[in-house]
């Protein structure tokens, strides 16, 4: 690593949280630190949700998943684009008729305050394990960059300094910094993926590309994996994306709340059905890098080059092959990829504590000044927290983007499975969800750490992560509609459940 590289760095950390404070403009209440008062356009909302959900996991370890298999990890994206336009259809109208700022304020208005309450805490819990992965994959490449230059430094002091850097914009600047901030830094990983690919590409002998197809490094379908034991079989793949992307982008705050900062319902579908064609562009450039690390290593295990972790592959190639200049300007895109996610998770589980869990056990008249310290306040407070989550993951054997799919998948059902319990099942009461969110979070863990299926090698492995959140949905829907066959009809008896929603009229 060369004296540039670190000065871009370094430059570019400073400059990022001075960005956002910025182009944050003045904060007057909740409604600007949290939706940016509505007024943010459909093209940047649809770059920042593909800046959050991209983060580090996908710059440094979708290409580890090409070089350890193929292209097949592209069919989640597939069944990610599917999963969106039906939030865009079916979730979106209800948050927008309700004019709400959580995604779990539905749930309060069709429920009651107790399964607000209990999808919030389950958010909180996943975000933090999710987003604390996402954290320790950050400090891989600074990891390795550092090392050239002698220095040991621990995971848990890069995650530090990361963290420290995020919470300014985040806590002056609420979502309109977070998600202008996540435009600037998305176009710098892309282009600079795209610059470092080239140059890849510039390195490998002239059979490269026949060689890989060769070895099947290009294959997408998979239909001869076992579907329950496979995460790339073609239909765990398709389904399993499918019903992720309706919880991550329709029940999980993360993305839900950017959703609700566009200007209309109509802008709103932009961004979520757009983000997901862009996904899909930024799977296939990742994979393709991958494919090519594999040619140029001669497909060499990471261990026998001495790698402590696969994913140390692609952050390797950048500092040790890249030319003086763009190795900087890619590790700091990284370490933006990761600012992003962290300002995204920082400035959602606020909204959510303050929204969700504050005023509902306060049950005090909003005080519009007072909400914007405590979730100010809110925002450093899970700041230190992620710290400590972070640094759990100290390694693991699997590309960590997979790990981290695995821990949302843990809760995506339930939650995604309320919300349609709510709207499908319309006798349906509080203490029929409640017991189905339980139960079907037990029973996804059950299956994910406590039974194996046959993998179809005379073997036996656990259930692939891309089934987790469509058997809970499943489960959370057949166990509420059960349930709610003790009810004679619809449950008229709260508040909650009079605040019917309808899909609202679009001057758009």
């Amino acid at each position: 690593m060369r004296a540039i590289d670190l000065a871009i760095i370094g430059i570019y950390l400073l400059a990022v949280p001075a960005l956002g404070v910025l182009l944050a403009g003045r904060q007057r209440g909740t409604r600007d630190y949290f939706l940016g008062n509505r007024t943010l356009p459909w093209w940047a909302v649809c770059l920042s949700v593909v800046a959050t959900e991209t983060s580090t996991l996908t710059v440094i370890s979708v290409p580890t998943v090409a070089y350890l298999g193929s292209f097949t990890y592209l069919q989640l994206a597939l069944g990610y684009l599917i999963g969106r336009v039906v939030v865009a259809f079916v979730l979106l109208p209800r948050y927008y008729a309700g004019d709400l700022v959580s995604a779990y304020a539905f749930l309060g208005k069709r429920f009651g305050q107790g399964l607000q309450a209990t999808a919030s805490v389950t958010f909180l819990i996943t975000r933090l394990l999710a987003d604390g992965l996402r954290l320790f994959a950050t400090a891989i490449p600074v990891k390795v960059m550092l090392g050239s230059f002698g220095l040991s430094v621990s995971y848990w002091q890069i995650i530090l300094a990361l963290s420290a850097l995020t919470v300014v914009y985040t806590y002056f600047g609420g979502i309109r910094a977070v998600v202008w901030v996540d435009v600037m830094q998305m176009g710098v990983y892309v282009v600079g993926s795209v610059v470092a690919g080239l140059i890849l590409m510039g390195q490998l002998p002239p059979d490269w590309f026949g060689r890989a197809l060769e070895a099947g490094k290009f294959e997408v379908f998979d239909s001869s994996s076992a579907v329950l034991t496979s995460q790339y079989s073609t239909v765990t793949a398709v389904v399993g994306g499918a019903f992720f992307a309706m919880a991550s982008h329709g029940a999980d705050q993360l993305m839900v709340q950017r959703l609700l900062a566009c200007r209309s319902l109509a802008d709103s579908r932009r961004a979520v059905i757009g983000s997901g064609f862009v996904v899909l562009l930024q799977f296939a450039l990742f994979l393709f890098i991958g494919s090519m690390l594999w040619v140029f290593f001669s497909g060499a295990s990471p261990e026998r080059m001495g790698m402590s972790s696969a994913d140390e592959l692609f952050p390797s190639f950048i500092v040790n092959e890249l030319p003086p200049g763009l190795s900087g300007v890619l590790i700091a895109g990284i370490l933006a990829a990761a600012m992003s996610t962290l300002s995204s998770s920082l400035n959602s589980l606020s909204t959510s504590t303050i929204s969700d869990l504050y005023q509902r056990i306060t049950k005090r008249p909003p005080d519009e000044a007072k909400l914007l310290r405590s979730a100010r306040m809110a925002t450093v407070g899970w700041a230190l927290v992620f710290v400590g989550f972070a640094a759990v993951f100290t390694t693991t054997d699997n590309p960590v983007v997979e790990v981290g799919l695995g821990i949302a998948s843990y809760t995506y059902g339930a939650l995604l499975g309320a919300f349609l319990l709510g709207l499908l099942v319309g006798r349906a009461r509080q203490s029929d969800a409640v017991a189905a969110f339980l139960v079907t979070l037990v029973g996804v863990l059950y299956l994910a750490l406590g039974v194996t299926f046959p993998n179809g090698q005379g073997g036996s492995d656990p259930l692939a992560f891309p089934w987790y959140t469509p058997i809970g949905v499943v489960t959370s829907l057949v166990v509420g509609g059960l349930l709610s066959l003790r009810h004679s009809g619809h449950d008229r008896s709260t508040a909650a459940d009079s605040e019917r929603v309808s899909e609202p009229s679009d001057p758009a």
